[in-house]
């Protein structure tokens, strides 16, 4: 859904587009789904952008407020991060941020790998700025981590647009899964000393459950598979870690609802009684 605003005005990423026929209607139609079982015990918080392109929300039982939520990686209260990728929610014990990484694109320009360095690079700061409380870390990572994270590696590392080739070769393959943007994924892994939990679980590939994005079932991306989508946590939650699963499967997609990506759970163990996280 795009942000509240009008054509030529400045938007509200906080709020739901409704100045048109066509998006008062939509928004009705996501507004009665939110209030009917179970949303309707959820709180809702928004960040969008400016179209229909990008943006995150997200639903939290009412009985489990957070001390703050925010929607820049520099947490500014007031600020939104460009095209509503962020929403960071702040509990007592612990914090839960929500991601909607950009994609790395095909080429050497502003927009596709300079982009996607910057934003990893801040990643890598804010994960480590984090760190003083167990970290959740939830949404579309757009990487694929592993050469297990993807259906078939060698397809998707030989994979170009119109020919290009770019300049550095770690920079070559589907974005995604370029061998700088694992590289730098790992990183960032390491330095905020966090835990894939799917991976955590499930040491081997699965071509059937295993992925959380899937191609155009026509033509040459048919069955071609990647995980991008990810629960991470902080290493201290390891042992809380019950299962993590992939809710789509096959290369019908079913479980994807009409969308190319499927939705992704978690579940954790509660905190023992003597332990500071809850």
């Amino acid at each position: 859904m795009p942000a509240a605003g009008s054509k030529g005005a400045p938007k509200n990423p906080g709020e739901i587009k409704d100045d048109t026929n066509s998006s008062r209607e939509e928004k009705k139609i996501l507004m009665r789904a939110l209030s009917s079982s179970p949303f309707g015990n959820y709180h809702v918080w928004w960040s969008l952008a400016d179209s229909k392109y990008a943006g995150t929300a997200l639903l939290v039982k009412k009985c489990f407020q957070p001390v703050k939520v925010s929607f820049a990686l520099d947490q500014t209260a007031s600020k939104h991060e460009p095209d509503g990728r962020v929403i960071l929610a702040e509990f007592k014990t612990f914090r839960l941020l929500n991601t909607y990484a950009p994609n790395n694109g095909w080429k050497e320009e502003e927009k596709s790998f300079q982009r996607r360095r910057k934003w990893d690079k801040r990643m890598l700061e804010v994960v480590v700025q984090l760190s003083d409380k167990p970290l959740i870390w939830c949404g579309d990572l757009n990487v694929s981590h592993e050469e297990i994270d993807v259906s078939h590696p060698e397809f998707f590392s030989a994979a170009k647009v119109n020919g290009y080739v770019p300049p550095n070769k770690e920079d070559c393959g589907q974005p995604g899964f370029t061998l700088s943007e694992r590289k730098r994924f790992g990183a960032i892994l390491k330095e905020g000393k966090l835990i894939d939990a799917y991976r955590f679980l499930h040491k081997e590939r699965d071509m059937e459950r295993g992925f959380s994005w899937s191609g155009n079932p026509i033509g040459k991306y048919r069955g071609k598979r990647m995980r991008i989508d990810y629960f991470i946590v902080s290493e201290k939650l390891k042992d809380r870690i019950i299962q993590c699963e992939m809710h789509g499967h096959g290369i019908e997609l079913e479980g994807f609802y009409g969308s190319d990506h499927c939705p992704v759970s978690l579940e954790l163990s509660p905190a023992s009684s003597d332990s500071s996280e809850s």
